[in-house]
């Protein structure tokens, strides 16, 4: 039984991502969605290692780093709710547009 899912969004996130980088690579594409999902799997069995940006929400959002991109993720009751998966490099007025919109 996983101990995480992904918010609709999250999933799309992460094509667009795959589908981005897979027109020059598709090799380095799904090496990038592997470290996601390892990092994502990580944090399903240690929650608290991510750390908190009110900079960019005040919800009990956590934040890591995978290379450049940023998995949002909230952690219920044993259980891991992936909300976004992004380029960090985003405006920081576009990524906290996103976690405030999404549930």
């Amino acid at each position: 039984m996983s101990k995480y899912g992904l918010h609709p969004d999250a999933l799309l996130d992460l094509e667009e991502i795959q589908d981005f980088i897979a027109k020059d690579s598709p090799t380095a594409a799904r090496r990038l969605i592997e470290e996601i999902f390892a990092k994502i799997e990580l944090a399903a069995e240690f929650p608290e290692m991510g750390h908190y940006n009110s900079d960019l929400t005040e919800r009990p959002v956590r934040f890591l780093h995978v290379r450049e991109y940023l998995i949002a993720y909230a952690e219920q009751e044993g259980f891991l709710w992936v909300i976004a998966v992004v380029h960090g490099k985003r405006n920081q007025r576009v990524l906290a547009a996103i976690f405030r919109w999404r549930q």
